[in-house]
């Protein structure tokens, strides 16, 4: 009988201050790290003081990937991810680094937003950790501290609320401290207030839910607490109180940098960003009812490469549709949006998505779309209620959404902007932003969602359930069940039908049936 091969994949990590490789392979209900390369590259320096990737710099690191790419082959690897975080997210011209190195190294880079990070992360941790901490049972901040930014997730019980990414990574804070000019202790405290504030900010945008704990993901400074602190490590987290924080803080900013790297035996390149750590420590604790943080040593990259190995089957209540519809409904509790008639038109949206995707030319993956617009399309009420849907559109083009792309939010927005009665204008910026099929696609969906909208015009969730019927021609009759009056509905549904009948080629058609 032959043997199962053993699965292997690669990750290639482009950092904000460095690029790795890891290979991996299955190892039981684990991974074993096969191989791990580290170059330094500081894509942070160009990207945070100049805003662009330097042709220098692009050129080093696609030497680094031309060495990489020996290795891969020296271990057979085709199962691959190259990733890319905060340096290249940010960079001005993240589209020309992205498509130079893929011209010269094949490499396809996928650039992380804060949700892809949080995803792999959580869903590692999961596994990691199910016999030991019950994740998904707790409210729970979880954030990944790199060199370029701090990547948090507000979590209630396995559903996402919220995902932010704060700019205060340790190389930040690290540059910021070059540019101060006042003592070492005005210029802690500076970096102090500047963290805090930073921190306000997420406060300010936080749901009103307490948190249980914080787990804190970061690879580089968790090795030397226990040298500097008198707790000890405990499985499976190194749990540091409000008063640790404290004393770390105090340690970390009390002498000049060498001092500090050698009382402590901490390599200097290290001990020159551990009071930024430090600093971001102390103020982040106290966010959380426990006071506590709990500091995993777990690479990004090693999250990556477990789901890619292993296939991670969290449960399907978990999962991306699901965690977006999470976000949606924190949205609409946070701009007071009427959340019984966003989620009715939702149902609805997705009724009539079911019955009509085949007619319109829709895939499958569209619904997620169609469903987040659903939701959110009324947000922009919190601005004014007067044009609220230009209001919408705005709002959810700025919305950092769970691991969806620029214009995958962008078609979110256009659909939000069109559930009433405006039509696609050339004045109209994001849409025609879009590419031809995005701007089809937007008009297919909107044409949808006027029709759901229309349905609970009143807000007051008439609408128990909904038959779909076409004739030879293809005609459309919807009936609706519903338990009384439905005049305000029918007449906002005439108005509101157009551009369904425009985008299909199809009449569409209301009949009510009564129902006690």
């Amino acid at each position: 009988m032959k043997e199962k091969e053993i699965a292997r994949a690669g990750v290639i990590d482009i950092g904000t201050n460095s690029i790795k490789l890891y290979i991996a392979e299955e190892d039981k209900d684990d991974i074993k790290i096969l191989e791990s390369l580290k170059n330094v590259l500081s894509l942070g320096n160009d990207t945070f003081f100049k805003d662009r990737i330097s042709q220098e710099i692009i050129n080093r690191t696609v030497a680094v990937l031309d060495k990489y790419s020996d290795k891969l082959k020296e271990y057979s690897i085709t199962n691959l991810k190259v990733i890319a975080t905060t340096a290249v997210r940010e960079a001005a011209n993240r589209d020309v680094f992205i498509d130079t190195v893929y011209r010269r190294t094949g490499f396809n880079i996928e650039v992380f937003t804060v949700g892809d990070v949080i995803y792999y992360i959580d869903a590692y941790l999961y596994q990691k950790l199910k016999d030991k901490y019950p994740l998904h049972t707790k409210n729970l901040i979880i954030a990944e501290l790199g060199s370029g930014s701090l990547d948090m997730s507000v979590m209630a019980q396995g559903f996402t609320l919220m995902n932010l990414g704060l700019p205060i990574g340790t190389l930040r804070i690290k540059q910021l401290m070059g540019q101060l000019d006042g003592s070492l202790r005005e210029n802690y405290e500076a970096i102090e207030e500047n963290v805090e504030n930073e921190f306000a900010s997420f406060k300010r945008e936080m749901p009103s839910i307490n948190i249980d704990d914080i787990i804190l993901i970061e690879e580089t400074y968790s090795a030397h607490l226990s040298k500097i602190l008198s707790n000890k490590p405990v499985e499976p987290f190194f749990k540091l109180t409000q008063e640790d924080t404290a004393e770390l803080l105090e340690k970390m900013t009390n002498g000049n940098i060498e001092e500090i790297a050698g009382q402590y035996k901490i390599p200097l390149e290290i001990a020159e960003t551990f009071p930024a750590y430090a600093v971001t420590l102390n103020t982040f604790v106290k966010l959380s009812q426990s006071k506590v943080i709990h500091i995993l040593e777990v690479p990004l990259a090693e999250a990556v490469l477990a789901d890619m190995i292993l296939d991670f089957e969290v449960s399907q209540k978990y999962n991306k549709t699901n965690q977006l519809i999470s976000i949606a409904n924190s949205i609409c509790r946070k701009f007071n949006t009427d959340i019984k008639h966003a989620q009715q038109v939702a149902d609805l949206s997705n009724m009539l998505f079911d019955e009509l995707k085949e007619s319109l030319g829709l895939k499958k993956g569209d619904l997620l779309y169609l469903l987040l617009a659903a939701y959110l399309h009324d947000v922009g009420e919190f601005v004014y209620n007067r044009a609220h849907h230009k209001h919408s559109e705005y709002i959810i083009s700025n919305l950092n959404l769970f691991r969806l792309s620029t214009d995958e939010i962008k078609v979110i927005a256009c659909c939000g902007r069109y559930h009433r009665k405006g039509a696609p204008a050339e004045t109209h910026f994001l849409y025609n932003s879009l590419s031809r099929e995005k701007q089809v696609l937007v008009q297919k969906l909107s044409s949808i969602l006027r029709i759901a909208n229309a349905l609970d015009r009143a807000h007051k969730q008439k609408v128990k359930k909904i038959e779909v019927k076409f004739n030879r021609s293809q005609d459309i009759t919807l009936t609706v069940s519903v338990p009384g009056n439905f005049l305000l509905e029918k007449t906002d549904f005439q108005e509101k039908k157009g551009m369904f009948e425009e985008i299909s080629g199809n009449k569409i058609n209301l009949k009510t049936q009564i129902i006690e």
